[in-house]
């Protein structure tokens, strides 16, 4: 048999349809929007080029291209994003129907989760930095941070109805808990252990 007809003999791979080729395309672009969220938060806007996010992900600068036209774009969908994920969390405690204190901690987990917490790193960016686009902007202003806040007020009244947080005034007490979260947002990312540590520690603040 000569080489000809060993080609010949090869099967050909039947060409994709078009829902796996949106499923493909989806996953691609989920690839760059991981890997842009990762570098967004450790270099802010003004020190993230197109290339790094091409790097992070594992793939050319021109195929990340051929999914977003420049940084901006892709910073604005990944605050989105973002803002949607984070007004679901919030919503979600509503539908819970565990104690204040259990509500309060299943949001603190979900919030330093390495999985979640670049999200909110990169709304906090929003919030400081004058350099992001004024779309991004905007589409924090829909979802207002403190509107967040007013939706915990009656869990932490609740909370301190039953004694299983301190007395004081709750819109302080939650800026003081956000604070703390920030802060911990800061540092390197831990292990599960150390991630269950820091909650643990954090519920005992607001508790005494």
């Amino acid at each position: 048999m000569n080489i000809f007809e060993k080609k010949k003999r090869v099967k050909k791979m039947p060409p994709l349809n078009e829902q796996q080729l949106d499923q493909n395309r989806e996953e691609r672009r989920e690839q760059i929007k991981k890997a842009a969220l990762k570098v967004f938060t450790k270099r802010g806007i003004i020190g993230t080029k197109i290339s790094m996010i091409a790097k992070e992900a594992g793939i050319s600068q021109g195929l990340t291209y051929r999914y977003y036209h420049s940084k901006d774009e892709l910073f604005i969908e990944l605050v989105k994003d973002a803002m949607e994920e984070t007004a679901e969390a919030f919503a979600s405690l509503e539908n819970m129907s565990s104690s204040p204190l259990e509500k309060i901690k299943e949001l603190t987990k979900k919030m330093l989760d390495t999985s979640n917490k670049h999200s909110f790193m990169l709304i906090q960016q929003v919030q400081t930095s004058d350099e992001v686009p004024d779309k991004a902007k905007e589409i924090v202003r829909q979802y207002p941070i403190p509107s967040f806040i007013e939706q915990l007020i009656p869990v932490f009244k609740k909370g301190q109805e039953m004694g299983e947080f301190c007395k004081g005034d709750p819109a302080k007490l939650l800026m003081l808990y956000f604070s703390v979260i920030s802060g911990l947002m800061l540092l390197p990312n831990k292990d599960e252990e150390d991630q269950a540590l820091d909650v643990d520690i954090l519920m005992k603040l607001i508790r005494e």
